[in-house]
């Protein structure tokens, strides 16, 4: 049986030292920033910098994982002969699961022999990051390939990520929501709640007044998605708003008694579209649409 290596999309948001000690190979999904790309872990903006540029008012775009760079990586593992097991960011926000899974059916057809399974995540952010650390812990416990793609596929919808962004107006030039509401909101200071719905894209399922009120919400909520006497790691990341991701870790704390939370930064790219201030919280648990 040939080995297999494990890839994922640059959207994860797990700490680089996580991703050189497990040998994860990393797709990058491009941002635009005034005019120059940037190319998550090779040419990156400093999460800060880019941060600050949304506050400065610049509006960046992102771009799907590029066929070109997609296929070059399963080339490169695969002339190893290394079989390969491909997590990508939600289909339901991007095109990169679509071109992964184009890329790996060239690659089975020209490379007789080899192996290529692409999963869509349906999952962003520390989401897919719950997702692609366990696949690697059933790879160091000796499972297969098809294995843990068969779990992952079976398991992906359970993967919960409820959060709340502080600019409206963002998410309305996003076109995820209207600009009377954008604007409403913003006067009556409304702080939407929103998760990842089962087919991979953005769905709001609440609405409070006020941050800490929406901060809340999400630290409560988690007891209605999940078994809480089963619940032992949770993931918080964060649009550069560090205080409130550790304030919602803390209160996770307190009230469940979870002491494995994982604080990380948002990356830019999915940062380009939910701005300064989002909040994000991950873990395993029962259904989404629930």
């Amino acid at each position: 049986m040939r080995d297999f290596i494990i890839s994922t999309d640059s959207t994860a948001d797990l700490p680089d030292t996580y991703l050189k000690e497990n040998n994860i190979s990393v797709h990058p999904l491009y941002y635009i920033v005034d005019g120059k790309e940037y190319i998550p872990g090779v040419d990156d903006m400093p999460v800060k910098d880019f941060y600050q540029a949304l506050k400065d008012g610049k509006m960046p775009t992102t771009s799907a994982a590029n066929p070109i760079n997609i296929i070059a990586k399963f080339q490169k593992e695969v002339n190893e002969e290394h079989d390969i097991l491909h997590l990508s960011f939600s289909s339901g926000l991007s095109s990169s699961y679509n071109n992964a899974r184009m890329c790996a059916n060239k690659i089975m057809e020209e490379e007789p022999g080899s192996k290529v399974i692409v999963v869509d995540t349906l999952s962003g952010t520390v989401g897919q990051g719950i997702l692609l650390i366990k696949a690697v812990n059933m790879k160091k416990e000796g499972k297969t390939i098809d294995e843990i793609a068969e779990w992952l596929n079976n398991n992906k919808k359970h993967v919960i990520h409820e959060f709340t962004v502080s600019d409206l107006n963002h998410l309305y030039r996003g076109g995820r929501l209207s600009k009377a509401s954008a604007v409403l909101g913003t006067m009556l200071n409304i702080q939407p709640i929103l998760h990842m719905d089962d087919n991979g894209g953005l769905a709001a399922i609440g609405k409070v007044r006020g941050r800490k009120k929406a901060l809340h919400t999400l630290v409560d909520n988690i007891e209605k998605k999940t078994d809480i006497t089963t619940l032992k790691q949770v993931f918080v990341s964060h649009g550069d708003c560090i205080e409130d991701a550790q304030y919602v870790a803390d209160k996770i704390k307190q009230k469940y008694g979870v002491e494995d939370i994982l604080i990380s930064d948002i990356c830019p790219t999915i940062g380009a579209h939910t701005a300064q201030g989002a909040v994000v919280v991950a873990y395993l648990g029962n259904n989404r649409e629930d």
